[in-house]
C-alpha cells in the first residue's frame, strides 16, 4: 500500500499544492486537486505535457458530447431511447454548466479555499482540531463513497455492451462519423468512446466533488466558530484562573483581552457570512440547473430501470446504480446546504451562552457586538436555488416524491 500510495502522490503532483496557501487548504482539497489534474481538468498546470494531455481529453468529451446529441436527434426512436438518451447527455450538460459557472469564479473559489488561513481562525484547542479533523475526515470518507458509487456504475456501463444481445452496441447512444459496425472497426469505436466516457464521467464526479469540498470547508469553519463563541470566557481566563468570574470585569488586562478576542471572533464571523453569501450567489444558477437536472433523471432513470429490470436483469443493475450515484449526488449537496444553516442559527446561541452574564457586558461595546451577532445569527444563512428552493433535505424529499409521480405517469404512458 506505501508503494500505491507513493506512486499516486508522484503521478499526480500538481501545481495547485504547491500553490497552497497553508496545511489546512491542502488538508481539505489536497485529494480532489490530485483527481482533477489527472482527470485533465487542473486549471492550475501549464507545462507543455499537461497541456497536450489536457486539451486532448476536452477534445475527446466534446465529440464524445457531439456524437450524442447527433444520435439523440437522428437516431433515438420510441420512449426507451429517448429515457436512455436523456439519462446521458442531461447531467453531462449540467456538469459542464457547473463546471464553466466554477471557472468564471475561479478567484473566489480559490479565495474560498484559502480561508482557513484568516488570522481569526482558531484552533489553538484539543476540541477545535478535533472538529477540523472530523469535518476533513468526513470529506475523505463522502469522497471516496461518491467514487465508488460512479466507478460501479462505469464498470456495469462498461460491460454491458459485451454481454447484452445487440450486435456492436456501444456504451451510449452515440453517432459516429463513419461506419463502425464491422469486426475490424467496432473494437476500435468501442475503445474510443469507452476512454472519452471515462473521462466525461470522472468530469461530472469532479464537479459534484468540488463542490461538496467547498461547502464542508465552509460548515467546518462555522462549527469552529460556534465553539469560540460558546467557550470565550473560558478561553480569555487562562492567566486569570485565581480571580473570581464576577471581578473579572474589574481586571484592565482581562477586560482588554476579552474585548479584542470577542472582536476577532465576530470579524470571522463577518468573513464567513461574506464567503457563504457569496457562494450562495454563485451557486443559485447552477444549482437550480442541478435540481431540474436530478428531477429529470431520477424519473427518466427510474422508468430505464423498471422497464428493463425484467428483460435485462445486467441492465437493471446498471440503472440502478447510476440512480443511486444521481440521488447521492444531489443528497449531499441539500445535506450540507441544511448543516450550514443549522449551524449559521447556532451562532446566536454558542454567543448566548458564552458567559457574559457575570458582568462582562458592562464593558464598552460588548453588549451592541452580542445583540449584534445574536440578532445576525437569528437569519439563518439559506443557500437556494435559484432563489426558490432550498437546499435543505425537505427540498430533496420534495424532489423525489415528484420525481416518482411523474415516472408512474411515464409508466402508465407506456403501458397504454
Amino acid at each position: 500500500m506505501g508503494f500505491v500510495r507513493n506512486f499516486w502522490k508522484k503521478l499526480t503532483h500538481t501545481k495547485a499544492l504547491d500553490q497552497s496557501s497553508g496545511r489546512l487548504e491542502t488538508v481539505f482539497f489536497e485529494s480532489i486537486y490530485r483527481i482533477t489534474y489527472v482527470a485533465g481538468m487542473s486549471s492550475t498546470d501549464h507545462d507543455m505535457f499537461y497541456l497536450m494531455y489536457s486539451n486532448t481529453v476536452k477534445l475527446a468529451i466534446v465529440f464524445l458530447v457531439c456524437g450524442e446529441i447527433w444520435y439523440g436527434f437522428t437516431e433515438a426512436s420510441g420512449l426507451d431511447e429517448v429515457a436512455a438518451s436523456i439519462n446521458v447527455t442531461v447531467i453531462q450538460y449540467i456538469a459542464m454548466y457547473r463546471f464553466m459557472n466554477m471557472m468564471s469564479h475561479k478567484d473566489f473559489y480559490k479565495k474560498l479555499a484559502t480561508s482557513m488561513e484568516s488570522p481569526y481562525f482558531d484552533i489553538t484547542t484539543e476540541e477545535r482540531k478535533k472538529l477540523v479533523d472530523y469535518w476533513w475526515q468526513t470529506n475523505e470518507r463522502y469522497l471516496k463513497l461518491l467514487l465508488a458509487l460512479g466507478n460501479c456504475t462505469l464498470a456495469f456501463w462498461f460491460i454491458f455492451p459485451l454481454v447484452d444481445d445487440v450486435d456492436y452496441n456501444l456504451i451510449v447512444g452515440i453517432r459516429l462519423p463513419l461506419n463502425y459496425k464491422t469486426p475490424f472497426r467496432y473494437p476500435l469505436a468501442y475503445i474510443v468512446v469507452m476512454i472519452a466516457f471515462f473521462y466525461i464521467s470522472h468530469f461530472v464526479m469532479i464537479t459534484d466533488l468540488k463542490m461538496q469540498t467547498h461547502l464542508l470547508h465552509l460548515l467546518c469553519q462555522f462549527t469552529v466558530l460556534v465553539d469560540c463563541f460558546q467557550n470565550l470566557l473560558r478561553d480569555c481566563r487562562i492567566g486569570f484562573e485565581d480571580v473570581a468570574e464576577n471581578n473579572l470585569v474589574y481586571e484592565k488586562r482581562f477586560a482588554e483581552k476579552y474585548t479584542k478576542r470577542l472582536g476577532d471572533l465576530v470579524e470571522q464571523h463577518k468573513l464567513i457570512l461574506s464567503n457563504t453569501m457569496n457562494l450562495r450567489d454563485t451557486l443559485s444558477s447552477p444549482m437550480l440547473g442541478q435540481l431540474v437536472a436530478s428531477g429529470i433523471l431520477i424519473c427518466f432513470i427510474g422508468y430505464q430501470a423498471t422497464t428493463t429490470i425484467a428483460e435485462s436483469p445486467f441492465q437493471g443493475l446498471m440503472s440502478a446504480f447510476f440512480l443511486g450515484y444521481n440521488l447521492f449526488g444531489f443528497y449531499i449537496i441539500c445535506r450540507w446546504g441544511e448543516e450550514i444553516t443549522n449551524q449559521s442559527e447556532k451562532i446566536g446561541e454558542a454567543i448566548y451562552c458564552s458567559g457574559w452574564e457575570c458582568g462582562l457586558a458592562k464593558l464598552p461595546g460588548v453588549r451592541s457586538t452580542i445583540m449584534y451577532v445574536i440578532a445576525r445569527a437569528n437569519k439563518p444563512l439559506v443557500l437556494t436555488a435559484g432563489g426558490m428552493y432550498n437546499l435543505s433535505l425537505t427540498s430533496y424529499t420534495s424532489l423525489v416524491k415528484t420525481s416518482y409521480s411523474a415516472l408512474t405517469v411515464l409508466l402508465q404512458f407506456r403501458h397504454e
